[in-house]
């Protein structure tokens, strides 16, 4: 049983909280926060494969999957730390790894910041890196948004915001034999759960990617100070993240563990069984030191 997933609802800094858990509750712990525009359904597959030594816990953040969407919470990287936080708290977690994917990574790159004496390790896979020169040509249309105005930065954003946009941002950069592997359930499921309050949301937090610039020197400062030990893996195929963003991380975390895999953004969907082994080899040497 320990290795089945548990999905279960709790209140968590005043927003109804949506979190998958796998493993026994006295295991080490493994932190799976999720990227955009999925959920914690993202690691359904992950988790039982990992369950038998570790506890694995996914939330879906505030105005995200099955959680629930208040009029009165900071949608923003910064407030997605600040209720991550809140949720590890409640959780009664006291020391994990810290699992970095998508805007999971600037959400819980924060987390780490905050409180980085608990951050047993970092697991970083596709996450949005703290490096302006090795980001993928994606990004260079989010920039352009920068130099419009407020209200037409959001217009164009907004076409972002669709069903067919989601299928892009699961499909990605994989070419044809892969790109069958990735399951419609994705961005049907998640596009299902969008609300006009919610496409406001994920608007202001692609938005938000402007002025997350500013916070990249922190970022980079908690690496190159703290050293946690870091896995990451990655998929090369990724128009947002290519192989170049995942070395960056080598300049601030030399001692990291790099391993490229085939594929592209949504790893857990096409080589589940090469990044299981390489966590479990990973996590098995973490918690043996």
């Amino acid at each position: 049983m320990a290795t089945l997933v548990r999905h279960r609802w709790m209140t968590v800094a005043g927003v109804e909280t949506f979190y998958r858990e796998a493993g026994r509750e006295d295991a080490p712990v493994l932190l799976l926060p999720h990227g955009y525009p999925c959920s914690s359904y993202e690691f359904r597959n992950l988790m039982p494969r990992l369950a038998d030594r570790w506890r694995l816990i996914a939330p879906d953040f505030p105005g995200a999957g099955y959680s629930s969407t208040p009029d009165d919470f900071d949608y923003s990287f910064d407030g997605y730390a600040a209720w991550l936080e809140a949720f590890v708290g409640a959780m009664n977690v006291d020391r994990f790894v810290l699992y970095l994917h998508d805007f999971g990574s600037p959400v819980g790159a924060r987390l780490a910041i905050s409180i980085p004496q608990r951050i047993v390790a970092l697991i970083i896979q596709n996450g949005d890196i703290p490096y302006e020169d090795a980001l993928g040509p994606k990004y260079a249309e989010i920039e352009a948004t920068w130099t419009l105005p407020r209200s037409e930065m959001r217009k164009v954003l907004a076409e972002a915001v669709r069903e067919e946009a989601f299928k892009e941002e699961f499909l990605n950069d994989l070419l044809p034999p892969l790109a069958e592997t990735i399951p419609p359930d994705l961005w049907k499921l998640h596009w299902s759960l969008i609300t006009p309050r919610r496409k406001e949301i994920a608007i202001d937090l692609i938005a938000g990617l402007k002025e997350n610039r500013a916070w990249f020197p922190q970022h980079r400062k908690y690496l190159r100070e703290y050293r946690p030990p870091t896995l990451i893996v990655w998929g090369p195929n990724d128009h947002y993240m290519p192989e170049k963003s995942a070395r960056a991380y080598l300049r601030d975390l030399p001692d990291a563990e790099l391993h490229l895999l085939g594929g592209g953004h949504w790893l857990l969907e096409t080589h589940l069984d090469d990044v299981v082994a390489l966590m479990r080899d990973f996590l098995g040497r973490v918690h043996a030191a």
